[in-house]
C-alpha cells in the first residue's frame, strides 16, 4: 500500500544513480523545448499553494523529456522588493523606514540577502522533496548583477523611446513602507472589506442659510476640497427639514432624511453649477486662494452618497484628473510619514488616522455635520504589509503605456492561451492600463540609475561599461561588491552639460522590472545573442491567472519593448489554492498548510494528484479530507502491481477478442492523453488514465483474463500475460510525469529495464491496433453483462451458479450485432449457457431487470447437471479461501479430500485449487491430513481436508 516514506526511498535513488543528469545527458543536443520559471520568492517555505504550480511545471518538463526535448531547467528565485523587505522589518521589529536608515542600509541589504539565501535553499530542498526536476545548481537569482543590467539596458531603451518621464500623480501610499504602488501590485492582493465611518457633512451656500449635503468615508481629505461636483442629468431636492434647507440627489432623500421633511423644489443638477459654497476649513491657509464651485461631473452616480461629492484632487486618482480638467487647485496634505504639512491650521503635523476621528468633532463645532454611520467596502491596502493606503501626490518615474499599447495587443494574438479566456483578460488588462509607475523609495531592490543634475539634464545608464565609462572615479565601479544600495550610492558621474558631479537618485524599481526581464537575462542577451535566439522564445510559462497583469505583463511589456515580439508561445493559468470550505488561506486565520507539512503527512503523489485532477479553470480547496480518494488511485495501481508482477513476461500468440479491445484502447488512450497535455489540459489527461486503469484494465479486462492466466495453459495463457505487461509498463510510463515517484518504485520492482521509468521514451500509439468498431461493441457489450449480473443479483443467485439461458429483449441492432459477435465474451463473464436475443419479453417477475436499450429475463432453472457445477465452483472457491488463510500462494501444491455426498467436478476442482490428487467420498479419509474445515453450501454439509506438499 502507498507510504509516503517509499518517496524518501526514490529520492535516493535518483541521487544516487544521478538519474536527472543521465536524463539531460540523453536528450542534449536533441530539438529544445524552452520552459521559462517563473520565479518564486525567497522570502518563506513553500506553502500547498506554492506547490500546485511547481507540480503542473515539473508535469510539463518530464513530458517533453520522455519525448526527446532538450530543456535548460532553470528554476528562478524573486529576490528584491517590499515582499522581503517587509519580512525583514519584522525580523528586526522595525515599524518605519526610519528604523530602516538608523540601523544602517549595508546592514540591511545584506541582511536582506541572507533572507532570500536562506529560504532559496530551504525552497530547493522543498521542491526536490515534490519531486521537481530542476538544475537547481543554476538558479536564477533577480538580485543578480546579470539580471539588474539587463533592467538597465531596457530602461535606457525607453528613454531612448522617449517613453521615461517623472511625474507627479495621486498614488496609492502605504505609510508604513513609505512607498507607493503601480495598479499592477494592486490588482494582487491590493484591496480588502474594510469598515469605515462615513460622514454625510455639509457645504455651507455663499450668501444663504443653505446646505449641501456631503458624503464621504475619507474625513482627513475634507481640509483639502477645492469643489463638489454633481451630475447634471440627476434632479436634486430642496427641502426644509429641522429649520433648515438642504439640497441633496431626488434618489436619495428617503435613506438619508429618515423623519418629517418638506420639499420645497426639485431641481435639474446643471442648473447647480456654478454656485459657490464656503467648506469648513476655509480658514486654513491652504485654502485662502480657493474659490469653491460646484462643478458638473457625470460620473456621479444616484445609488451611493447623496448625489454630491465632495472634490479632493491631492488626494485622488479621480478627483486629480477631474480637477486638471476644470482647472483645480490639488492640495496634497500629506508628508511622507502621513503627517500633515504646513498650513493645515490646527492638522499640521498630526497623523492622518488621528486627523480622521478629531474631524468629526471639528464639524459638529463648526455646525458642519449632519450625521455618521458604519459602511464595509472595498478599500486599497497594502499588497505586503496590508496596511491601509491613502492617496497622495508623488514624484516618481513612469513609462508610458500609449505607444507599445498597440504593439503590445498584436503579440498576444501570437500567443495561446489556456484557458482561452485569458487572452482577453490581458487585453482588458493592457487596453485599461495606466502609465507604469516603475520607481519605488525603499532600499533593497533594483537600482534605478538615473542621475538628475539641477540644470535639467537627465542621464539613463544602460549598462556596468557605461557606469564605469561616465563615473568620476571608475575604479569605485570595478569595486562595487554587487550592483545594490548603498554601494551603488557611491558612484557620481559628471553632468553632460553643466559638468556639476550627479549623485544617483534614491529610488529603486518596481520588483517586476525583476522578474519580467528574465527571458533576456538568463539567455544572455546582452552577452551571446546566439544562445538567446536558439532558446527564445518560450514555449511555455505556467502561473496563476493573477499573474496575467503582473509577470505575464511585464514579460509581455519588456519583450515587446526589446524586440517587439511575445516572450512566450503558450500560457497555462490556473486559480488560487483555497482551504477545505473555500477560505482564502492566510497564516494569520490559520488555515494556512505548509508543504513540509502536507507532505509529510499525506505524501507527495497524493499531493500531485489533487493538484493534477482539479480542473484549472476553478480555485482548488485544499484539505487533507478530500486525499482518501487520491490515496484509493494509488492503491489500486499497487494493487495492479500485486497482480501482474505474478506472472513473468510471455510473448504475444494470437489474439482473443478482449485483447484486440484492451490493445485498441490502450492505444487510443495513448493518443488521448498526449494531446490533452499538448493542449494544456493536464487534469483531463490524468482523469482519462484513472479511469483507464481502474475500469478498463483493471474491473473489465483482468476480469476477462483471469481464468485464462489462472486456470490455462499454452499460448491463450501466454498471450494474455503479455498483454498485462504491455499494458501495465505503458501505464507506468503515462503516468510518470504525473506521480513520478509511484511509477518509478513500481518499475524498478516489477522492471528494471532502465535504470528508472523517467529514462523511458514517451509511448508511442500504434494506430494498426486501433479498433474503433470494436471498442463500440464492448461498450454494448459491457453493459449487457454488467445488466445480467444486475439481474443476477436481483434473483440471489450468485455467479458461480451456472444458468441455462438468459434472454435480452431490445430493438437496438447495435447491441444486437455486438452480442452476436462476443457471444462466448459475454456467457463466459455471466456463467451463463446460452443467450436468446429478442424483441419482446415477459418481464413480470424478479428474474427480470430493465437496462438502457431494453430488457433482461434469466432462466433460473437449475438442472441437475446445472446443479453439479455451481457446488464445485462454490467448493473450489472456498477451497481457494482456505489456502489464502493457511498462508499459501499460487504455486503451493496439496492432496486434496472432500467429504460429501453431492456430485462434483473433480478435474474443475483440481486444476484450480492445484491438487497433485484429489479424492471424493461420502466417508471419513483413512489417512490422516494437516488441514481440516467444515462447511455449509445450499444446505449441504461438506468438509475439506488437504495437506500442502
Amino acid at each position: 500500500m502507498y507510504a509516503s516514506r517509499d518517496e524518501l526511498e526514490v529520492l535516493e535513488y535518483w541521487g544516487k544513480k544521478q538519474i536527472f543528469k543521465k536524463l539531460q545527458e540523453k536528450n542534449k543536443g536533441k530539438k529544445k523545448f524552452s520552459f521559462i520559471d517563473g520565479p518564486i520568492t525567497a522570502n518563506n517555505p513553500m506553502g500547498v499553494h506554492h506547490a500546485w504550480g511547481r507540480t503542473y511545471k515539473d508535469l510539463y518538463q518530464r513530458f517533453k523529456a520522455m519525448q526527446g526535448y532538450d530543456q535548460r531547467y532553470q528554476n528562478g528565485f524573486d529576490c528584491q522588493g517590499l515582499w522581503v523587505e517587509v519580512e525583514v522589518e519584522k525580523d528586526l521589529n522595525f515599524n518605519s523606514k526610519k528604523d530602516i536608515e538608523r540601523f544602517g542600509l549595508e546592514k540591511f541589504s545584506n541582511t536582506c540577502k541572507e533572507r532570500v539565501n536562506k529560504f532559496s535553499k530551504i525552497q530547493t530542498e522543498q521542491s526536490i522533496r515534490l519531486g521537481q526536476w530542476m538544475d537547481w545548481d543554476n538558479s536564477y537569482y533577480t538580485m543578480s548583477d546579470n539580471n539588474i543590467e539587463h533592467i538597465w539596458y531596457f530602461l535606457k531603451k525607453c528613454k531612448e523611446m522617449g517613453w521615461l518621464y517623472k511625474g507627479s500623480k495621486i498614488m496609492p501610499w502605504c505609510i508604513r513602507c513609505g512607498s507607493s504602488s503601480s495598479k499592477h501590485e494592486m490588482s494582487d492582493g491590493g484591496y480588502a472589506d474594510l469598515t469605515h465611518t462615513s460622514v454625510y457633512f455639509l457645504f455651507k451656500l455663499k450668501n444663504k442659510d443653505e446646505y449641501l449635503i456631503i458624503w464621504s468615508t475619507t474625513p482627513w481629505t475634507f481640509s483639502s476640497n477645492v469643489a463638489a461636483a454633481i451630475n447634471p442629468e440627476l434632479n436634486y431636492s430642496q427641502v426644509r427639514y429641522n429649520g433648515k434647507i438642504y439640497y441633496l440627489a431626488e434618489s436619495m432623500l428617503k435613506r438619508i432624511i429618515h423623519d418629517d421633511y418638506l420639499v420645497l423644489d426639485t431641481i435639474k443638477g446643471s442648473n447647480m453649477i456654478g454656485w459657490e459654497y464656503e467648506a469648513p476649513y476655509d480658514d486654513f491657509d491652504v485654502q485662502k486662494d480657493v474659490n469653491h464651485k460646484i462643478i458638473p461631473w457625470e460620473e456621479v452616480g444616484a445609488d451611493i452618497g447623496t448625489g454630491i461629492v465632495h472634490i479632493a484632487p491631492g488626494c485622488g486618482e479621480e478627483d486629480f484628473e477631474l480637477g486638471k480638467k476644470y482647472g483645480l487647485p490639488a492640495l496634497s496634505p500629506l508628508n511622507e510619514d502621513g503627517t500633515f504639512r504646513d498650513g493645515y491650521g490646527w492638522q499640521t503635523n498630526r497623523f492622518v488616522w488621528d486627523v480622521n476621528k478629531q474631524v468629526l468633532d471639528d464639524l459638529k463645532k463648526k455646525n458642519a455635520f449632519f450625521s455618521i454611520e458604519q459602511i464595509t467596502h472595498r478599500y486599497p491596502i497594502c499588497w505586503r504589509c496590508k496596511e491601509e493606503l491613502v492617496f497622495r501626490m508623488v514624484s516618481e518615474w513612469f513609462i508610458s503605456a500609449d505607444q507599445i499599447r498597440p504593439m503590445m495587443l498584436m503579440n498576444i494574438k501570437k500567443v495561446k492561451w489556456e484557458p482561452d479566456y485569458c487572452q482577453k483578460l490581458m487585453e482588458d488588462w493592457i487596453t485599461n492600463m495606466e502609465d507604469w509607475c516603475i520607481s519605488r523609495k525603499r532600499y533593497w531592490g533594483l537600482p534605478l540609475m538615473f542621475y538628475v543634475c539641477s540644470c535639467g539634464e537627465i542621464i539613463i545608464i544602460g549598462s556596468k561599461k557605461e557606469l564605469r565609462k561616465l563615473a568620476i572615479d571608475p575604479k569605485k565601479v570595478d569595486e562595487l561588491p554587487e550592483f545594490h544600495r548603498p554601494w551603488i550610492d557611491e558612484i557620481y558621474i559628471k553632468c553632460h552639460q553643466c559638468k556639476r558631479e550627479i549623485k544617483r537618485i534614491p529610488e529603486v524599481g518596481d520588483c517586476w522590472l525583476d522578474a519580467g526581464v528574465v527571458p533576456y537575462s538568463t539567455l544572455n542577451y546582452l552577452t551571446d545573442k546566439r544562445y538567446w535566439k536558439a532558446w527564445f522564445p518560450a514555449n511555455l510559462v505556467i502561473e496563476m491567472r493573477a499573474q496575467i497583469r503582473l509577470w505575464f505583463y511585464s514579460l509581455l511589456f519588456i519583450s515587446t519593448t526589446l524586440e517587439n515580439k511575445p516572450p512566450y508561445r503558450e500560457v497555462f493559468c490556473y486559480e488560487e489554492v483555497r482551504d477545505e470550505n473555500g477560505d482564502a488561506m492566510h497564516k494569520s486565520k490559520g488555515n494556512a498548510i505548509w508543504f513540509n507539512e502536507a507532505a509529510e503527512k499525506i505524501g507527495v503523489d497524493i499531493m500531485r494528484l489533487i493538484y493534477l485532477q482539479q480542473n484549472p479553470r476553478f480555485n482548488l480547496c485544499f484539505g487533507y479530507n478530500i486525499t482518501e480518494e487520491r490515496k484509493k488511485t494509488i492503491n489500486n495501481l499497487l494493487n495492479l502491481e500485486t497482480y501482474v508482477s505474478q506472472f513473468k513476461e510471455e510473448t504475444q500468440k494470437k489474439l482473443n477478442i478482449e485483447d484486440k479491445w484492451i490493445l485498441s484502447r490502450l492505444n487510443n488512450l495513448i493518443i488521448k492523453i498526449t494531446d490533452d497535455l499538448e493542449k494544456l489540459q493536464p487534469n483531463q489527461a490524468i482523469i482519462s488514465l484513472i479511469d483507464f486503469f481502474t475500469i478498463d484494465f483493471s474491473k473489465d479486462y483482468i476480469k476477462f483474463i483471469r481464468d485464462r492466466v489462472q486456470n490455462e495453459i499454452g499460448e491463450n495463457k501466454e498471450t494474455a500475460i503479455y498483454i498485462l505487461h504491455k499494458i501495465y509498463l505503458t501505464l507506468l510510463k503515462l503516468l510518470a510525469p504525473f506521480i513520478p515517484f509511484t511509477t518509478e518504485k513500481i518499475y524498478l520492482r516489477v522492471y528494471n529495464q532502465k535504470e528508472s521509468v523517467h529514462l523511458e521514451d514517451w509511448p508511442k500509439s500504434d494506430k494498426k491496433l486501433i479498433k474503433n468498431e470494436l471498442e463500440g461493441d464492448m461498450e454494448y457489450v459491457l453493459l449487457v453483462i454488467e445488466s445480467i449480473l444486475a439481474a443476477r443479483n436481483k434473483a440471489e443467485l450468485g455467479l458461480r451458479w451456472p444458468l441455462g439461458s438468459v434472454t435480452i429483449s431490445t430493438k437496438n441492432i447495435g447491441i444486437k450485432k455486438s452480442i452476436k459477435k462476443m457471444n462466448k465474451l459475454i456467457k463466459k463473464q455471466t456463467n451463463i449457457k446460452k443467450i436468446i436475443v429478442t424483441e419482446e419479453i415477459d418481464i413480470s417477475d424478479k428474474t427480470s431487470v430493465e437496462f438502457k436499450h431494453g430488457y433482461i429475463k434469466l432462466n433460473t432453472n437449475l438442472t441437475k447437471k446445472l446443479e453439479v457445477e455451481g457446488f464445485s465452483r462454490e467448493i473450489t472457491r472456498k477451497i481457494q479461501d482456505i489456502r489464502k488463510k493457511q498462508g499459501m500462494i499460487r504455486g503451493d501444491v496439496i492432496d486434496l479430500y472432500i467429504e460429501t455426498n453431492q456430485k462434483l467436478i473433480e478435474k474443475e476442482i483440481s486444476s484450480k485449487v492445484n491438487s497433485r490428487t484429489i479424492q471424493i467420498s461420502n466417508k471419513k479419509p483413512e489417512q490422516s491430513f494437516v488441514v481440516e474445515e467444515n462447511f455449509k453450501v445450499k444446505g449441504k454439509d461438506f468438509k475439506i481436508y488437504f495437506t500442502k506438499l
